[in-house]
């Protein structure tokens, strides 16, 4: 019998497990008919397909791509309907309508047809310029884009979902100024996230690399939060600042990446002998590319690398803590974000293995309890 910390909400906890057992569920079932859907391209799409399409490199490897991603869309937006827009609004988070949830699903649509060929592009260049040892480059170029991609995302992704605004509550931004310089950290500016327009939900980052490095505060959680518990958890993310863990997980991110490049480099010789022969053998076999990929990162890299962050964010609740002194708060913020976004505080080990890149609630409470009892 688990021992519910004073500070959660019984009955919340309670719905926080029926809403993360309704959502890994339909995620399980997402990842089947995902798989059906990719295997029946590969089987009767993409060789006729080929046939069809315009001699010249560029096109062909576009609409190649594209037609994949055009198939996979019916089940992808049934699934994220459902889990993104039915069961939100079950558990009463989500305040959008159909219309503004599925302008936001175009907009990830359209997103992902510019950014993916790109990726892909560096991925098609490496096989072509060292088909034995491309699996290297192309680890090695993932660290490249990922430095782009943190530097770039909060300064042209996310602004083609939310508004950002200065804030400009004074004695909020004081205060969080002062946790950040004591942390020896410069920021472009702190920023409201309108949050609100999509979700119930609270959220509290610090995005960016360089010059573009800002602190991000959603409206719902400087509405819900006191001002020690926001002091709190912005000293979390100056936690990971300090640990340099952006800049580690970049680099260990690329590690990861180079082992299961180096897998399915020698899973796709056995299954495809051909594969790297030519440019329509590339093309053709590259659905089973994706499918190798995506099952070696969620069997084999996605556990060790939410192991991995949860040890990061470990760090960051322990400088928090340190920095701030006030634990009380800290756990103030956890429990109540807890009790408000429905998080299970208290998951079976297999779940928090596989799917957990924080760590759980209840034990951040605990650590935070222990960490008063020392103090």
């Amino acid at each position: 019998m688990i021992t519910i910390h004073p500070l959660l909400d019984p009955e919340k906890q309670l719905r926080a497990r029926d809403y993360e057992t309704k959502k890994r569920k339909l995620s399980f079932i997402h990842l089947i008919a995902g798989f059906l859907f990719t295997l029946i391209f590969i089987l009767w799409i993409s060789r006729p397909l080929l046939t069809v399409l315009p001699a010249f490199p560029v096109f062909r490897f576009l609409l190649f791509l594209w037609s994949l991603a055009l198939f996979s869309l019916p089940v992808d937006l049934l699934f994220s309907y459902i889990s993104g827009y039915k069961i939100e609004h079950q558990f009463g988070f989500s305040n959008q309508n159909r219309r503004q949830f599925f302008t936001d699903e175009a907009k990830n649509f359209a997103i992902n047809l510019v950014i993916s060929p790109l990726l892909a592009l560096i991925l098609f260049l490496t096989f072509w310029l060292s088909p034995s040892m491309w699996w290297l480059w192309a680890a090695c170029a993932m660290i490249l884009v990922s430095g782009i991609f943190a530097t770039l995302y909060p300064i042209v992704i996310l602004p083609l979902f939310n508004k950002y605004t200065p804030i400009e509550d004074k004695e909020l931004t004081g205060r969080l100024k002062k946790i950040l310089e004591d942390g020896g950290l410069k920021i472009k500016g702190f920023y409201l996230q309108d949050m609100s327009r999509q979700t119930k939900k609270e959220n509290a980052f610090l995005g960016g690399l360089g010059k573009t490095r800002r602190v991000v505060l959603s409206d719902n959680i400087i509405r819900n939060m006191e001002l020690d518990e926001l002091e709190t958890v912005i000293a979390h993310e100056v936690g990971h600042y300090k640990r340099k863990h952006i800049i580690k997980n970049i680099f260990i991110g690329a590690v990861f990446q180079l082992i299961v490049f180096f897998l399915v480099h020698h899973i796709m010789l056995r299954i495809y002998p051909d594969f790297l022969t030519s440019f329509d053998s590339m093309l053709a076999s590259f659905p089973v590319f994706l499918l190798c990929i995506s099952f070696l990162n969620m069997i084999i890299i996605a556990p060790f690398s939410n192991a991995l962050s949860r040890f990061h964010e470990k760090q960051a609740d322990q400088y928090a803590l340190d920095s701030t002194r006030k634990a009380d708060a800290f756990q103030h913020a956890m429990a109540g974000l807890a009790n408000r976004n429905l998080s299970n505080a208290y998951p079976t080990s297999f779940i928090k293995w596989m799917y957990y890149s924080h760590p759980p609630v209840g034990e951040r409470l605990q650590a935070a309890g222990n960490w008063k009892k020392l103090g």
